[in-house]
């Protein structure tokens, strides 16, 4: 297991410049996946607590109902376009991926979920100095920060 503690001790300057692209909004996007197989878009909160990325989940949730049947998510910061005046100075996007792990609360009473994340991969898309290409940067556990451009 993975948690949001272990990657930002391995890769700490990354960690904050992904947590800065989760933070600017409010409301992220998450996939999961329904019975079918299929994938099912909802918006969610993220909490990044001093341990874990947390997701908390109402009662009756759909998306709940997906994670308790398959805990496969990926989770997509908020996304703004590039200024149109200075493309390069565009923030970019984060993504997130992993196993939700449910957190059990007996004094829960609402019905509520919540859960933390497993880490299987962060990634950040952003444009290159030059402004001419995107600079892609991928951790995996075990195999650390990757960067790939692409023009």
């Amino acid at each position: 297991m993975t948690s949001w503690k272990d990657f930002e001790a391995d890769q700490p300057d990354f960690a904050r410049r992904v947590q800065r692209l989760f933070k600017r909004q409010k409301h992220m996007t998450m996939a999961t996946l329904r019975r079918d197989g299929s994938p099912r878009i909802s918006g969610t909160e993220v909490e990044f607590d001093a341990e874990d990325l947390v997701l908390g989940m109402m009662a009756g949730a759909r998306k709940a109902s997906d994670l308790a049947r398959d805990d496969r998510l990926a989770l997509h910061s908020p996304s703004v376009d590039p200024p149109a005046e200075d493309q390069r100075s565009w923030s970019g996007e984060a993504k997130i991926a992993g196993r939700a792990v449910e957190v059990v609360d007996e004094d829960r009473a609402d019905g509520s979920h919540r859960y933390r994340v497993d880490i299987t991969e962060v990634v950040l898309t952003a444009l290159g100095a030059s402004g001419d290409h995107l600079v892609i940067e991928s951790w995996h556990p075990g195999r650390g920060l990757e960067s790939l451009q692409r023009y």
